[in-house]
């Protein structure tokens, strides 16, 4: 991480030091433009007209102009933008994705922000501690989903079953009930790497530790291994492919089969589900995974974008004012309810209250947690060590040494 002094070092003191930075809107009654950009299918065409045409009508004098990014290709153009000499003034970035570019020294230092206006001590942890990288706050947390389990209630019903388990051990003898009579009591793919991620966690493993500036590789560690010998154990119990990820096949067109019990997946995947299978619609039900101990759910990867404002925005104070309604509490709630999201606050949960996936995805979401804070971890999932490993061990090789294998493999990609 690049250190580097703000461009008006006193600019938190006063608003007078702030209007001088161009920090503040109101200096003078030119329109601003905030130019956002966004990425494809974050936001629904009905929520981004309404937050715009309203945004635009109570602060006279800004106009906000939307450019809609598609994720391929991303991480050069926004590199390219916020090195350039003058790029967009607001930009949603994955979650993850914060480290890499707050490492280029190109981002704004949010802090202050974060602390004043936004409520950082109520973030989900999943969405703030991507964003914070040596103690400043790079990217404020947008919006968030993370996985919980999808089951079929009639295949429940038929095996015995009559309410979701609280505990880990519950779920795995409610699994093998449910595998049986031609039904897979849970379809995991081999390669679900995220799903591993939340069981290393809930055991006290982690996917790479920070050791004085150098990340090394964490799989071989004994809490890790018990992580993916859970995960060893609820796969077996169904027929997921050993050597695929969860799009090959789709677990989605799998489970609307109807001879399938319970996936592992996002809430967004429930209109895939009955589009293939539109009779499932009363047969769906869904609970967090469960952890050890009754109403502490598994620890979850938190999917999700950041907000983050560039050092060359041309105009910082409408593109704060901005981020700081898209983040608040009110446009919250508007993006929770309109697109099945998870608000960046646990605080704010009961916002989706009367939406039962979305609602489960949020008491999870309390535990959620997110990828090493590594520049490099993109790199890590781009030739993702952690699949192959997976595999070995479902089909048998010697799980120490495929845990070290994995390890150092991962130590190499972060040390580049």
């Amino acid at each position: 991480m690049k250190n580097r002094p703000l461009a008006c070092p006193l600019a938190a003191l006063t608003a007078l030091a702030l209007t001088g930075c161009g920090m503040l809107p109101g200096g003078g009654s030119r329109t601003r433009t905030v130019d956002l950009w966004l990425m494809r299918d974050s936001v629904s065409e009905q929520f981004l007209t309404k937050f715009t045409e309203t945004y635009e009508a109570e602060h006279e004098g800004v106009d906000i102009r939307v450019t809609v990014q598609d994720w391929t290709g991303i991480g050069k153009k926004v590199t390219e933008a916020i090195e350039g000499p003058g790029g967009p003034d607001v930009i949603e970035v994955g979650n993850t994705q914060v480290a890499r570019y707050a490492d280029t020294g190109h981002l704004f230092d949010l802090t202050l922000e974060s602390i004043r206006d936004l409520g950082r001590e109520d973030w989900l942890p999943g969405l703030a501690e991507p964003g914070s990288i040596d103690g400043s706050q790079y990217g404020i947390p947008w919006y968030a989903a993370n996985r919980i389990v999808i089951y079929h209630k009639g295949l429940f019903e038929k095996a015995g079953i009559d309410a979701p388990p609280a505990t880990r051990a519950e779920w795995l003898a409610d699994t093998r009930k449910l595998n049986r009579d031609g039904v897979q009591g849970i379809y995991l793919a081999g390669q679900d790497w995220y799903t591993l991620a939340g069981f290393v966690w809930d055991e006290g493993g982690e996917l790479a530790v920070d050791k004085g500036g150098m990340w090394t590789g964490a799989l071989d560690t004994p809490a890790a291994r018990r992580g993916m010998a859970v995960y060893k154990e609820l796969q077996s119990l169904g027929r997921g492919p050993k050597d695929a990820d969860e799009q090959n096949p789709p677990q989605t067109g799998v489970f609307a089969r109807g001879d399938v019990a319970q996936i592992i997946a996002t809430p967004n995947n429930v209109p895939a589900i009955l589009k293939a299978n539109p009779a499932l619609e009363s047969e769906l039900g869904y609970f967090p995974i469960p952890g050890e101990e009754p109403g502490r759910p598994c620890a979850v990867f938190t999917g999700g974008s950041d907000l983050v404002i560039p050092d060359n925005a041309p105009d910082k104070g409408p593109a704060l004012e901005v981020v700081k309604a898209l983040a608040g509490e009110r446009w919250q709630t508007e993006l929770a309810r309109a697109m099945g999201y998870v608000p960046n606050k646990k605080s704010l949960a009961g916002a989706v209250s009367g939406q039962e996936a979305t609602a489960v995805m949020a008491r999870a979401a309390a535990r959620g947690r997110a990828t090493p804070n590594s520049p490099q971890w993109a790199d890590v999932e781009a030739d993702n060590p952690i699949k192959p490993y997976m595999t070995a061990v479902l089909r048998g090789e010697d799980p120490v040494e495929a845990a070290r294998e994995a390890s150092r493999a991962i130590t190499e990609t972060l040390a580049e």
